[in-house]
C-alpha cells in the first residue's frame, strides 16, 4: 500500500474452495478421457521411504552446469527441467542418491495438442505477443511436447478425487494455476458477483503478467488445461526477462536484494519523501523493466532517473507553469485568445493529442517502458514550448502591467501549459499515482478528472478557476544517500554469505563422481579430433542469454563456434584465450548461426565453468591426445 500496490484478493491454494475447484477440474478432464494413466518409474528416497517431489531433488543442471538445480527448475539459468534431466540427482531430505521405483500416475498428454498450440501461439499470436514469449514457446513445441504427470505420491496436498488413488495428490503445477479460478470464485463470493463470466465469457480478457521462467506453464500447459475444461484462453502473456541488481543476479538467500520494507523505511516514510519517493521507485522500475531483455537495477541509475527526468523535466515544467501562472495571471487559469493562436500553440495542442493516442496504444500493447517515455517526452516538449514562448519577457521591467497584446500572449502560453499539466496528471496516473493525485490537489480538481477518457482534452481546467500554489513534486537525490544504499547492500550480502547456507551444504553432499557414462573402446575415443585453438573474436548472440558467438583460430583455418558460456564470461574477457576444440563434430545451427565445433569446459563444484587449455601458449591447431 505504501508503494501504491494493492490486491483485489489475497488467496491461498490451501483453502477448501481451492481444493474443491481443483478436484472438479481434474474430474472433468479425467471423465472426458483427456488424461492418461501410466505406470512409470519415479525417484524414491529409501532412507525416508518417500517418493520425491521435484523440489526435493537437487542435482547438476544440464543447461548451465549449476550444481544446485532443482528437479523442476534451475534458479541460476531459469531453465524449466524435469527431475530425470538432472545430472547426479540427490534427495534433499537425506542427501542420498535416490532410486527409481514403479508407481501409477495420471498424465496430461501435451503431445496431443501440438497442432492447437502451433496455430494458437505461432500463428494467431505471432505479432501481438512479445517475441521472446513466442520464441520460447516455439522452442518447446519444436522440441516435441511430452505427456506430463498431473499427480504425485505424497501424503499432503489436494487428494486425487478418484478411486484407487490413495496416497496420491494433484501435482502442484497442475493445481496452482487453477488457483486463479478459485481466487476469482472467492472474490466474487465476497463481493456479491458472479465468477463464471470471468472464465467463460468470450469477451473476457485474461492476461498473465509473469517472469520468463514461467512461460511454459502459462502459455503451453495451463492453456491446454483451460481448453479441455471449456474455459477461455489467455489473451496475452507479457512475460518479462530477469532484472539483476548492481551487476549480479538478485538473490535473497545471498543477501543480494532490496527488501520492500527497507525501501519504505529509508525513502517513503513521511519525513523521507512520502508518496513521491514511492513514485520514484515505480518510475525507475518501469523505465528499466526487462520487457525484451534482461535489465539491471543500480542505485546510480535510480538517482539519475529521478534527478534528470522527474526533477529536471517533469517536476520542472509543472513548477515553472504554476509559478508563472501565479505571477502573471493572478493565480487563475487565463483565457485562451483564439484570434492570436500561433504555430507553436497549435503544435503543442497536436503534441498533447498525439501523445495521448501513443500512450494508449502502447499501454494496450503492454509496452509500458515506451508508454512512460512518451509521457516524459510530452513534459519535455512543454518545457521547450515554455522556453520558446518566454512569457516572462512580456512583463515590463518597471513592474507595470503588460500591454494587452503581450498579456494575451502570456494568457495563451500559460493556458496551454496548464491544460498540458492536467493531461500529464492523467497520462502519468497509471505509473505514478501519488504524483497524479498531488497534481489534482494543486489544480483543485477531484480524482474523477484522472479518468482516461479525459486524456487529450485541452479544456480540462476552466477559465478563471483559482489554482493552489505549486508543491514540490520530486526532490533531488544526493550522492550521499546513494552511497549509504550501496554500503547497506554490500554489508547485508557480506553478513548473509558469512553464514553457512543450505545451498552450500547441498553442494558438499553432491557426489563429484557418480553415474559414469557407458564404457567405450579406444577406437571410439580415437575418432574425436581435438585441437588447441585461440579465440580471436567473441560477441553475444542476439536474443540468447547463454550463447556467445566465437571466432576460433585453429591454425589451418578460423571457425565460427557457438558456445553456451555467456553466463560465465564476458566476450571481451576471453579474446586471446586458448581453448580445446572438438573440430570434427558435425555442424549444428544455433539461433540461426552454424556452429562448427565445440569448446571443451570443466565445471567446478559451484557450477563455474573453466576452459581446458595448455599451461603455456602453444601454436593454434596443435593436436590434443
Amino acid at each position: 500500500k505504501d508503494l501504491g500496490v494493492q490486491f483485489d484478493i489475497y488467496h491461498r491454494t490451501s483453502t477448501a474452495l481451492h481444493h474443491e475447484t481443483a478436484q472438479e477440474f481434474f474430474k472433468v478432464l479425467n471423465n472426458n478421457n483427456e488424461l492418461e494413466i501410466k505406470e512409470s518409474e519415479q525417484y524414491f528416497d529409501e532412507a525416508t521411504n518417500t517418493f520425491l517431489a521435484d523440489r526435493y531433488i537437487k542435482g547438476t543442471c544440464p543447461v548451465c552446469a549449476n550444481n544446485s538445480a532443482f528437479g523442476d527448475q534451475c534458479e541460476k539459468c531459469g531453465s524449466s527441467l524435469s527431475s530425470d534431466q538432472l545430472i547426479n540427482p540427490v534427495s534433499t531430505l537425506s542427501g542420498n542418491e535416490p532410486i527409481k521405483k514403479a508407481t501409477k500416475h495420471w498424465y496430461l498428454p501435451l503431445d496431443r495438442h501440438e497442432d492447437f498450440l502451433r496455430q494458437w501461439i505461432l500463428e494467431e499470436h505471432k505479432y501481438d505477443w512479445r517475441t521472446s514469449v513466442v520464441g520460447q514457446c516455439k522452442s518447446w513445441i519444436d522440441g516435441g511436447l511430452q505427456a506430463r504427470a498431473v499427480t504425485r505420491d505424497l501424503d499432503w496436498g489436494i487428494k486425487v478425487p478418484v478411486q484407487d488413488a490413495e496416497g496420491k495428490v494433484l501435482y502442484v503445477w497442475f493445481d496452482a494455476p487453477i488457483g486463479y479460478i478459485s481466487a476469482t470464485k472467492q472474490w466474487a463470493k465476497d463481493n456479491g458477483k458472479d465468477w463464471a463470466p470471468y472464465w467463460n465469457d468470450k469477451d473476457t480478457k485474461l492476461v498473465h503478467f509473469i517472469g520468463k521462467d514461467n512461460i511454459v506453464f502459462h502459455c503451453i500447459i495451463f492453456p491446454v488445461m483451460l481448453k479441455l475444461h471449456g474455459n477461455i484462453l489467455p489473451t496475452n502473456v507479457p512475460a518479462n526477462e530477469f532484472m539483476n541488481l548492481e551487476g549480479n543476479k538478485m538473490s535473497t538467500s545471498r543477501g543480494w536484494s532490496i527488501e520492500m520494507e527497507d525501501y519504505i523505511n529509508d525513502w517513503v516514510k513521511p519525513n523521507n519523501g512520502g508518496g513521491s519517493m514511492a513514485d520514484v521507485l515505480r518510475y525507475y522500475l518501469t523505465q528499466i523493466a526487462p520487457e525484451s531483455k534482461d535489465s539491471e537495477f543500480t542505485w546510480k541509475g535510480f538517482q539519475l532517473a529521478n534527478n534528470s527526468e522527474l526533477v529536471n523535466v517533469f517536476g520542472n515544467f509543472v513548477n515553472r507553469t504554476f509559478v508563472l501562472m501565479h505571477k502573471l495571471c493572478k493565480g487563475k487559469v487565463p483565457i485562451f485568445h483564439n484570434d492570436i493562436i500561433d504555430d507553436k500553440d497549435k503544435q503543442l495542442i497536436v503534441d498533447i493529442k498525439t501523445a495521448t493516442a501513443k500512450v494508449e496504444q502502447l499501454l494496450e500493447g503492454y509496452k509500458f517502458r515506451e508508454a512512460l517515455f512518451e509521457v516524459i517526452d510530452l513534459a519535455s516538449k512543454g518545457n521547450k514550448y515554455l522556453q520558446e514562448k518566454e512569457p516572462w519577457k512580456k512583463v515590463p521591467k518597471d513592474g507595470s502591467l503588460p500591454l494587452i497584446p503581450d498579456q494575451q500572449i502570456i494568457d495563451n502560453c500559460l493556458h496551454l501549459c496548464l491544460q498540458l499539466t492536467a493531461n500529464l496528471a492523467i497520462l502519468i496516473h497509471p505509473f505514478l499515482p501519488f504524483t497524479a493525485k498531488k497534481l489534482c490537489g494543486m489544480m483543485k480538481v477531484v480524482d474523477k478528472m484522472l479518468e482516461w477518457e479525459n486524456a487529450g482534452n485541452i479544456n480540462l481546467l476552466k477559465v478563471g478557476y483559482s489554482l493552489r500554489e505549486p508543491q514540490l513534486l520530486f526532490r533531488k537525490i544526493e550522492n550521499e544517500e546513494i552511497e549509504i544504499q550501496l554500503e547497506k547492500l554490500k554489508a547485508k550480502a557480506s553478513t548473509v554469505n558469512s553464514q553457512p547456507s543450505t545451498e552450500t551444504k547441498m553442494e558438499e553432499i553432491l557426489p563429484v563422481t557418480s553415474n559414469l557414462k557407458p564404457e567405450i573402446v579406444f577406437d571410439d575415443f580415437a575418432k574425436i579430433d581435438l585441437r588447441v585453438g585461440t579465440i580471436v573474436a567473441a560477441e553475444k548472440v542476439e536474443k540468447a542469454d547463454k550463447l556467445l558467438k566465437l571466432s576460433v583460430d585453429l591454425g589451418f583455418e578460423t571457425r565460427t563456434i557457438v558456445s553456451g558460456i555467456a553466463m560465465h564470461f564476458k566476450p571481451e574477457e576471453i579474446v586471446g584465450k586458448q581453448v580445446t576444440v572438438i573440430v570434427n563434430l558435425a555442424p549444428r545451427k544455433m539461433r540461426g548461426i552454424e556452429s562448427n565445433g565445440m569448446i571443451l569446459m570443466a565445471d567446478d563444484k559451484n557450477g563455474k565453468l573453466h576452459f581446458l587449455n595448455p599451461e603455456s601458449e602453444i601454436n593454434a591447431g596443435a593436436g590434443v591426445s
